[in-house]
């Protein structure tokens, strides 16, 4: 099976199967998928499912970009690329990462930026559903809606929209959303999906550090990314030793798919609604008379 005859809609879009095995199979392989929207946000975001399937039998990770990178920050040895030299580099950067974590496929989408941000575009509707269709994931991993960043959201959005689509008996088990331009920290415990990410720390360095465009270009996002996941850790519970060296936040978004009619904006409130009641109750109490 070939990209061609799967329809992925964008020009120069691809499907990179890092064994080389035939692309059906290895999309009929997938449990978890990873949807986000630029080269290097899975292996930020999405380690979790990274970590679930690294070395697997029973188990194999799809990652899907869906941009093309154009505008992407560039720095240092990457001052002087244009747009589609560094669309080639960060292409080829994330078919690395897909190598070096071992996923079944790679889905390379090439839409802009402000495709993916138009709720009315088609051909990105039409991409996520055949991914859908073909991998049947149970687990999915993707951006949350108080991230900071318009095309992230944009990408949770229509992956939501994607998987409502799907019939009922045919949606994944689990829905997460992830940390990229925002942590969430700030999420009541009782509502974190806690996804420790203590294993293979050498694999989650190398699975970062391919991305030498951006890391070299000007962007730390190495560092900033391991940064996070070790105060997460740490700062999870105040009077307990460290159960774990290194976790990742999740916002569990499975009740989007469950019920069709909830707006995703209230959806997202009511996790800060629930933020507010904590900071009041705590306040409240400790400063009562």
């Amino acid at each position: 099976m070939s990209s061609t005859s799967i329809q992925l809609k964008a020009k120069g879009a691809e499907i990179y199967i890092p064994d080389g095995k035939p692309v059906g199979e290895s999309l009929k392989r997938t449990t978890h998928l990873g949807v986000c929207a630029h080269q290097d946000d899975l292996e930020f975001m999405a380690f979790h499912g990274i970590l679930e399937c690294f070395g697997s039998k029973g188990k194999a990770f799809t990652g899907v970009t869906v941009t093309n990178g154009s505008g992407s920050a560039r720095d240092s040895h990457y001052k002087d690329y244009t747009d589609e030299q560094m669309m080639e580099v960060r292409k080829l950067e994330q078919k690395k990462a897909a190598f070096v974590g071992e996923y079944a496929a790679q889905f390379l989408l090439n839409h802009p930026s402000s495709s993916v941000k138009d709720a009315k575009n088609t051909d990105v509707a039409a991409d996520l559903d055949n991914i859908l269709s073909l991998c049947k994931p149970q687990v999915v991993y993707t951006h949350n809606f108080t991230d900071k960043h318009d095309t992230h959201v944009a990408v949770a959005l229509r992956l939501i929209a994607a998987l409502r689509r799907l019939p009922k008996d045919q949606r994944p088990k689990k829905v997460i959303g992830c940390e990229v331009w925002r942590s969430l920290d700030w999420l009541c415990d009782k509502d974190k999906v806690v996804m420790p990410v203590d294993d293979h720390e050498n694999l989650g360095d190398a699975l970062m550090g391919v991305f030498d465009s951006q890391i070299c270009g000007g962007k730390r996002y190495d560092l900033a990314t391991r940064g996070r996941r070790l105060a997460n850790a740490t700062y999870f519970e105040s009077h307990a030793v460290d159960k774990n060296k290194a976790l990742a936040w999740g916002m569990d978004m499975t009740p989007l798919i469950e019920n069709d009619s909830t707006d995703p904006f209230d959806f997202a409130k009511s996790y800060i609604d629930r933020f507010t009641d904590e900071v009041k109750d705590r306040v409240s109490r400790m400063n009562r008379k």
